[in-house]
C-alpha cells in the first residue's frame, strides 16, 4: 500500500491521535494532553453521544481504598472469570478508577447524594457523563473531529504513525500523522441493534492486527443480553429482579440473568417464547430503578406495559466482545500493544487482566475504560514526546489489508449488506456461538474464511460506503479470531461454553493469543504465576 497523503483533503500533524470518543478515548485524550502532548481525537459518530455508554446508565467498579473491601471486590468475579485475572492489574485499575471518579465529582459530575450528603459514586448516567467528558476534552485543548471514521492506520518501518479516514458528512478524506496512536474504538456487537452498539463493529481489532499487533481472550466473546423482543435496551442487571415464565404462566425453572441465560436460550432454540416480569423488585426500590435507567422503561411505557406487573416477551441479543472480555493484547502497564507506537484502551483492549473470561455490562468494563484510557493516554504521550518533531516527515504507508480506492465500485453497498448478513448468520445463533462445538465452530470457519477472502479481493472506496465495507470486514475478521480461539480452548471456562467439553480443565489455565489475517493463528500465553491464587 502507498501513502494516502496525496489523496487526503484534510491533513494534520499531532503528537497523539486517539481513535474513538467514548469513555476510554476521552480519558486517553485528556490524559495525553495533561502530559503536554498535542492531541487529536477522531470519532466515528459524535464524541459524547455515540457508543454503548452515552445513551444509558452504567455501574462502575468503584471501591474505597479499604484493604478488606478491595480484596472482596477482587474475589467477587475471579473464580467466575476462570482465574485468568491478575491482582496487580486489578489493584491498578481500582486505584485509578477511584481517582478518576473523584476527579469527575470535583469537575462537576452531579453524583446523587444520600440523606447525609455523601455522594454515591458507584454508577454514572451516560448522557451526563459523556457530555461532561466532551467538555473536558475540549477544555484540555484537544482537537475533535466528529463523524470521521478511520479507514486504515499509517506506519513506516519504525511503527504506527497515524491514520487516514473520511468525514461521513462532508465526504472529505483526511490524514493525521502522529507520534503515537491510541485505539479506543470499543468492541464488536455485530450490528445486533443493542442500544448504542451499532458503531461497535470491531474496527480497532482489524486496524491493530493489520499493524502487527495481536489479540487476547477472543474466545470470551459470546455475551448475550436479556432484552424485550420490542426493545434495543440491554440492561441485564434489571433482570436480577425478574422471574421468567412460559406463555401459560408456568415458571421457567433455572432461568435467570446472572445464572440461567443458557436456560432461556435453550427454550428459544426450541421455539418456546420466554416471558419475564420484574416481580422480585422490592416496592421501595421501584421508583429508584426508574430514575437510574429511564430509557429501560420507555419501550414499556409506550406499549402500556407495567414490567413490574405484566409479562413481556424477552430474547437474548448478542453483545459480542462489548460485554465479553477479548480484545487487543496489551504488553505493559502503559497499555502499549506489540506494534510500536500503538496503544489500546477500553473495550478495544482485552479485559482479561481484571476479570478473566467473564464480565457483565458496566462495572468492570466502565472502570477499565476510564483507567486503561488514562494509562494509554499517558503512555502514548510519553512515547510521542520522546520522538520529538519528526512525526510529520515520516514516509508512511497505509496498512489496509483491502485495496482502498478513490471511488467505490458499483454494487459495493449491496455486497456489503450481503457480507454483514453472512457474518451475522454465523455469530448470532445460540447453537453456534453460545453453545459451541468443534463441528459447529469448524463449519462456521469454513464459511467465514471464504467470506474473508471475498472481501479481501474487493476494492473499497474512501467513502461512506467504504466505511461500511471496512466494518463488514472487521466483523468477519473478529468472528474468525473468536472461533479459532474457541476451537483451541477445549474446555468450558468463563463465558466460553463448549458443549463437547462441558467441564473446566486445570491444564488450560492460560490465555489464548491470536492474530493473523488471511491465516489466523492461536498460541498459549501463561498467566503470571504469582497472581494465580486469591
Amino acid at each position: 500500500m502507498t501513502s494516502t497523503a496525496a489523496r487526503a483533503s484534510v491533513e494534520r500533524i499531532t503528537d497523539v491521535l486517539v481513535i474513538g470518543g467514548g469513555p476510554a478515548g476521552t480519558w486517553a485524550a485528556i490524559s495525553a494532553a495533561s502530559k503536554g502532548a498535542k492531541v487529536t481525537l477522531v470519532d466515528k459518530g459524535y464524541c459524547g453521544s455515540s457508543g454503548a455508554t452515552a445513551p444509558s446508565g452504567t455501574g462502575v467498579w468503584y471501591v474505597e481504598p479499604d484493604r478488606e473491601k478491595r480484596e472482596e471486590a477482587k474475589a467477587s468475579r475471579y473464580a467466575m472469570g476462570g482465574q485468568l485475572a491478575e491482582h496487580s492489574w486489578m489493584d491498578r485499575v481500582l486505584d485509578r478508577t477511584y481517582e478518576n471518579m473523584n476527579k469527575l465529582g470535583n469537575l462537576g459530575y452531579p453524583f446523587p447524594v444520600d440523606e447525609n450528603g455523601n455522594p454515591h459514586k458507584r454508577s454514572l448516567q451516560g448522557p451526563e457523563y459523556m457530555r461532561l467528558m466532551r467538555k473536558l476534552v475540549q477544555r484540555a485543548g484537544v482537537k475533535i473531529l466528529d463523524h470521521s471514521p478511520v479507514l486504515e492506520l499509517l506506519a513506516d518501518e519504525h511503527g504506527v504513525g497515524g491514520a487516514a479516514g473520511v468525514n461521513t458528512q462532508t465526504g472529505e478524506t483526511w490524514e493525521i500523522r502522529a507520534g503515537a496512536v491510541v485505539i479506543a474504538t470499543g468492541g464488536c456487537a455485530f450490528l445486533s441493534r443493542a442500544l448504542g452498539c451499532n458503531v461497535l463493529t470491531g474496527d480497532g481489532y482489524l486496524f491493530a492486527t493489520e499493524a502487527g499487533a495481536d489479540l487476547s481472550g477472543m474466545e470470551f466473546s459470546n455475551a448475550y443480553a436479556i432484552c424485550p423482543t420490542f426493545s434495543s435496551v440491554t440492561k441485564t442487571a434489571y433482570y436480577s429482579y425478574a422471574s421468567f415464565y412460559y406463555e401459560d404462566g408456568t415458571v421457567v425453572e433455572g432461568a435467570g440473568s446472572k445464572k440461567g441465560r443458557s436456560v432461556i436460550a435453550r427454550n428459544l432454540l426450541q421455539g418456546k417464547q420466554v416471558y419475564a416480569r420484574l416481580d422480585q423488585a422490592p416496592e421501595d426500590l421501584k421508583p429508584l430503578l426508574r430514575v437510574a435507567q429511564t430509557n429501560f422503561f420507555l419501550p414499556f411505557d409506550r406499549r402500556g406495559i407495567d414490567p413490574f406487573k405484566d409479562l413481556f416477551p424477552v430474547t437474548l441479543r448478542l453483545e459480542g466482545t462489548v460485554r465479553g472480555t477479548g480484545g487487543i493484547r496489551v504488553i505493559d502497564e502503559t497499555c502499549a500493544t506489540s506494534a510500536p507506537g500503538l496503544y489500546a484502551a477500553g473495550d478495544a483492549a482485552t479485559r482479561e487482566l481484571i476479570c478473566g473470561g467473564f464480565t457483565g455490562g458496566g462495572s468492570h468494563n466502565a472502570a477499565w475504560a476510564m483507567s486503561s484510557g488514562s494509562f494509554a493516554g499517558e503512555g502514548a504521550a510519553a512515547y510521542a514526546l520522546k520522538l520529538g518533531e519528526g512525526a510529520g516527515s515520516r514516509n508512511l504507508r497505509g496498512l489496509s489489508s483491502q485495496t482502498l480506492r478513490d471511488r467505490q465500485e458499483p454494487g459495493g453497498a449491496a455486497r456489503t449488506d450481503e457480507y454483514v448478513r453472512a457474518v451475522q448468520d454465523e455469530v448470532k445463533p445460540y447453537d453456534r456461538n453460545l453453545f459451541r462445538t468443534e463441528k459447529g465452530l469448524g463449519d462456521s470457519l469454513v464459511r467465514l474464511d471464504d467470506l474473508w477472502q471475498r472481501q479481501r479481493e474487493a476494492g473499497i472506496g474512501r467513502t461512506t460506503e467504504g466505511v461500511k465495507a471496512r466494518e463488514a470486514a472487521a466483523m468477519t475478521a473478529t468472528a474468525r479470531w473468536m472461533y479459532h480461539s474457541a476451537l483451541a480452548r477445549t474446555e468450558t471456562r468463563g463465558m466460553h461454553k463448549r458443549e463437547d467439553f462441558p467441564a473446566g480443565d486445570a491444564g488450560q489455565h492460560h490465555r489464548l493469543i491470536s492474530g493473523g489475517l488471511d491465516r489466523v493463528w492461536v498460541r498459549q500465553e501463561e498467566v503470571a504465576k504469582e497472581r494465580v491464587s486469591v
